[in-house]
């Protein structure tokens, strides 16, 4: 037979012998089952090869790629949405763009973003969430969330932040938004004097100008949002609650090595100290 098919007998007896020995990934299959669980499907290969290094396993992500592959586990799809719009026209004070688009920075609390998002509830109802981002690390300092997009809504993410920007912010702060009203409107933008914060304002129509957020806002729904039954408002409020704790403390970026935003920051403190 082996010479018919032209095939040397010690490949044979190769290939014969790997398929009775041990498949050498089973150790690491239900880890990676397992990490794939934990995270809700959020991580594709990079994250899960950067979560086994962390661990201390040293492994090749295209390995981590293929074993995920075998064991089918892929994160769920990107579906885009219409984004909520607080463009009322020129009603107040229309801020320069500080940022224009430089939106790394190596020193905590003094480049940060926010905006408006909306999300369907069960009924007529829906929620709201006006989140305020630290654009060193990406993590969430401070978030209001409502039935409707009040100025009081919004003004309440920007109070829960301020002890923090008051406590540890060592250079002085800019806040970057859109031209929504609420931002134009005298309330906030005597909160930001008061305090000494810096405003920013991206440019009309040019959603670019505050990219971290929007990436921030089509994260937070393709991972916990977009494809799951509409729920209440209470509910809803609830699960946003729990994602951004664990977008803070637990959901690794390859942009922080590898670290939460919490993790890099409480590294970056140590490193300093």
């Amino acid at each position: 037979m082996l010479k018919i098919v032209d095939l040397p007998e010690a490949t044979y007896h190769y290939h014969r012998h790997r398929f009775d020995s041990e498949d050498p990934d089973q150790e690491l299959k239900p880890l990676i089952q397992a990490l794939f669980e934990k995270h809700e499907g959020r991580y594709g290969y990079r994250r899960i090869h950067l979560a086994l290094q962390a661990i201390g396993h040293v492994i090749n992500h295209k390995k981590v790629q293929r074993i995920m592959n075998e064991l089918n586990l892929k994160c769920g799809k990107f579906i885009r949405k219409s984004r909520y719009k607080s463009y009322k026209g020129k009603v107040g004070t229309i801020a320069k763009n500080r940022l224009n688009r430089r939106f790394s920075t190596p020193h905590a609390l003094q480049k940060l973003t926010t905006d408006i998002t909306e999300f369907k509830c069960t009924g007529d109802e829906k929620l709201y969430l006006s989140p305020i981002m630290d654009l060193y690390n990406g993590e969430i300092i401070g978030m209001s969330m409502a039935k409707r997009p009040t100025l009081d809504f919004v003004v309440a993410s920007l109070h829960q932040a301020l002890p923090i920007i008051k406590e540890q912010a060592i250079y002085r702060t800019t806040l970057h938004s859109d031209q929504g009203w609420h931002y134009q409107h005298a309330a906030w933008v005597k909160v930001l004097k008061e305090q000494r914060i810096f405003q920013s304002m991206s440019r009309k129509g040019t959603c670019a100008d505050n990219a971290a957020m929007e990436n921030f806002f089509g994260l937070l729904k393709q991972e916990m949002y977009y494809g799951e039954a509409v729920v209440s408002y209470e509910e809803l409020k609830q699960r946003i609650e729990q994602y951004i704790t664990y977008y803070n403390n637990e959901r690794i970026k390859q942009k922080l090595a590898g670290m939460s935003p919490v993790q890099y920051r409480t590294h970056a403190s140590q490193l300093a100290a």
